[in-house]
């Protein structure tokens, strides 16, 4: 029944390893669209911050906390190192390209290691109709809050709940490929993907529930889970996000598919359904499961003129691990998440405000309804920008309802505020 996971990290790290040997067994100017070691092949991005935030514990030091920092009580204010990030961009040729990324995430605690790496292809365009493909380790095309190789937040310091979750849990090895055309005047994309390495993902936001914060979950790294109350001796104490729990790689792929539309007036809407198709009773010898995990995501972009933008995002999902028990596995969660976001730019400021509702419901025949979540957040952000540095001030109240937290003698409700400044830079 158990199966050890070390050969595991090694088979996942087998598709990675290829690109990258094939990027070095490349000639260096074998033809002039190659473009491997120039200057404008490679992007620095890091950020420096001054935090303070109330509250409990974080869930980044094991507890229940929804913010990447926590306090243990009264306000506290702390310098802390952010996210580095050195991208590495290579061009073989006019249409095949990949993307490297290794990042350090300072805070509660320090991760170094592989963000990113995926070969990219885009041939020339045919008629009306545009393909791409890229293969590799990358996060889905899910958020609507993060861009560029480095995978930054752009308006704010702190992504939604939703897609902190996208970044700490959905860690795929993916080959996908995306087409686009025109109807009219409308246009539209439809991407499709399998993937595999990524069995785990529901174990986090199960027992923790929602999270606030803009940590990623770096390749072959694990992320700490809190008391596990009747799950424990069942449930390792962390996760890792990037692994195959089934006998042999890619085996039992997940996938996912994606629809885009931007009709006739300033507004994208956007469709995504993702299904892992893990087995919810694989186990191996650190006592991590399977988690069949599937969940829709919908979102819009409008345009509302003045530099004005509204961005709304919803998803929902369910996920179930372990054997049956009286009927039901032993965890079988329903999430849901959705906000809201205007951002508009006063010159060189920007402002952003969001707000969003969270929420579980387990009904699983260990992990029951009295685990279920609830709670909403609040964010305002100002940003200002001098070429290749940002400044961001961030102010972000969060209130959640998570019975579990009497397994560490914590009020079931509990209310945090942070305060953020920061200093992002590009190179």
């Amino acid at each position: 029944m158990f199966r050890d996971a070390s050969g595991l990290h090694i088979a996942c790290a087998i598709p990675l390893g290829c690109a990258l040997a094939a990027l070095w067994a490349s000639p260096l100017r074998a033809e002039g669209d190659q473009n491997l070691f120039d200057r404008d092949a490679f992007e620095v991005t890091g950020d420096m911050r001054l935090v303070a935030v109330d509250g409990e514990k974080s869930w980044v030091e094991g507890g229940f906390g929804k913010l990447r920092s926590g306090s243990d009580g009264d306000l506290r204010a702390q310098p802390q190192l952010g996210n580095v990030s050195v991208v590495w961009k290579p061009q073989f040729t006019w249409s095949l390209g990949a993307t490297i990324v290794g990042s350090v995430q300072g805070g509660e605690r320090t991760d170094a290691g592989l963000s990113q790496a995926y070969l990219t292809y885009r041939p020339m365009r045919s008629s009306n109709v545009v393909f791409s493909a890229r293969a590799g380790l990358m996060w889905p095309p899910v958020s609507l809050e993060h861009e560029g190789a480095d995978w930054h937040v752009k308006d704010s310091i702190t992504p939604s709940a939703i897609n902190s979750w996208i970044a700490e849990e959905v860690r795929l090895v993916v080959v996908e490929g995306t087409v686009g055309t025109n109807l009219g005047a409308h246009k539209l994309r439809a991407t499709a993907a399998v993937f595999a390495a990524n069995d785990t993902a529901g174990t986090l936001l199960t027992f923790r529930g929602w999270g606030l914060h803009d940590r990623t979950t770096l390749a072959f790294r694990h992320q700490p889970l809190p008391p596990l109350g009747p799950m424990t001796g069942y449930q390792g104490p962390v996760t890792h996000p990037l692994i195959d729990l089934h006998s042999g790689f890619a085996h039992r792929p997940g996938y996912y598919a994606k629809l885009a539309w931007a009709p006739p007036i300033p507004v994208r809407l956007e469709l995504f359904h993702y299904d892992n198709r893990a087995n919810p009773e694989d186990v191996n010898l650190d006592l991590e499961w399977g988690w069949h995990t599937r969940f829709d995501d919908a979102g819009m972009v409008a345009d509302l003129g003045s530099g004005t933008e509204l961005k709304v995002q919803a998803l929902h999902g369910r996920t179930r691990m372990g054997y049956p028990m009286d009927v039901r596995r032993w965890v079988d969660n329903s999430f849901r998440s959705a906000f809201a976001m205007l951002t508009r730019p006063f010159g060189k400021f920007g402002i952003a405000v969001r707000a969003e509702v969270f929420d579980t419901r387990n009904r699983g025949s260990v992990w029951t309804g009295e685990y279920s979540e609830h709670g909403w957040s609040a964010m305002i952000a100002a940003k200002r920008q001098w070429g290749a540095v940002t400044a961001l001030a961030e102010l972000l109240h969060v209130s959640s309802d998570t019975p579990a937290r009497e397994y560490v003698g914590e009020e079931e409700r509990q209310r945090q505020t942070q305060v953020q400044a920061e200093v992002r830079m590009h190179w």
